[in-house]
């Protein structure tokens, strides 16, 4: 058995009152035995409009999230991911939506930058989204190797394309992760559907951190952050409001799922060609 959390948090855009709450919570998920903790898309900045200045800073010598995620990772021995932070792919560049993956000596071990951004109309009272305006687009499929499982990195709007779950699978998955900030209207159409059914289709643990409630820029965010089975049970959900949800990975379920039904086994169509490489061995800077 494995524990792992995910955080639910309602971010604003003052980095600094971001990082104390989720400072908090980070303790509470540690002090509950979380061997692995997530945080939600955007912990540290949300709706923050100093997004390039934001990046720029943890690029260079500042890195003020990034000292974070080291230190919460080495006080309390816990492997932390970073849900997402604005930080480009070299000095100056337009900023990527980043995951980072903090190991329990504070290593950054793994970078994962969003594929997919979410340039759509919802019927909310913000309307339009355009992610792209301000973030690059990311360009590798990445796992990661952890104490809890081999590790599928995946943001938000991802949840909607199932062959990046599908490639994620096929590099050994056994846990995937999707930090969010999903929209109140499209999270109670979606949000427990498509997650259950990456987990069902692809046969892997998801552990899911979402924003929750209604932000200082007038955003309403879903919550429901949870954990799903390898069989698409619901093993624990946080509703809404802040908080940590703690559960349990069973590496024997996982294996007798999959043993019991070998949909690998079972595919007779490859995955859709792409240009999407798969990362071997992360880079430091």
């Amino acid at each position: 058995m494995s524990r792992v959390a995910a955080i639910q948090m309602t971010s604003g855009p003052v980095v600094a009152d971001n990082l104390q709450r989720a400072g908090e919570l980070i303790a509470q998920a540690a002090e509950r035995g979380a061997e692995l903790v997530l945080l939600p898309e955007c912990f540290a900045a949300f709706g923050n409009r100093s997004l390039q200045a934001i990046a720029d800073a943890e690029w260079g010598a500042e890195q003020p999230i990034r000292r974070f995620l080291a230190d919460q990772a080495r006080a309390h021995g816990i492997w932390l991911i970073g849900g997402s932070l604005p930080l480009p792919s070299r000095a100056g560049g337009k900023p990527l939506a980043c995951q980072l993956v903090v190991d329990e000596q504070g290593r950054e071990v793994a970078r994962y930058d969003k594929l997919h951004l979410f340039d759509v109309d919802v019927a909310d009272s913000h309307g339009s989204y355009r992610e792209s305006r301000d973030y690059g687009f990311g360009e590798q499929v990445v796992c990661v190797d952890s104490p809890v499982g081999r590790v599928g990195l995946s943001i938000c709007y991802d949840v909607r394309f199932p062959e990046l779950y599908q490639a994620l699978r096929a590099d050994g998955a056994e846990l995937i992760v999707v930090p969010a900030a999903f929209t109140a209207v499209t999270g109670a159409a979606h949000w427990e559907v498509l997650l259950r059914a990456r987990a069902i289709e692809i046969q892997c643990w998801v552990l899911a951190a979402n924003q929750t409630g209604e932000h200082p820029s007038g955003r309403q965010t879903f919550g429901h952050s949870c954990l799903i089975d390898p069989w698409g049970a619901v093993q624990a959900c946080l509703p809404d409001g802040e908080g940590a949800i703690v559960g349990s990975l069973d590496r024997s379920q996982l294996e007798s799922v999959r043993t019991r039904m070998p949909i690998l086994s079972h595919r007779r169509f490859a995955l859709a060609a792409q240009p999407l490489s798969v990362a071997k061995e992360f880079e430091h800077e």
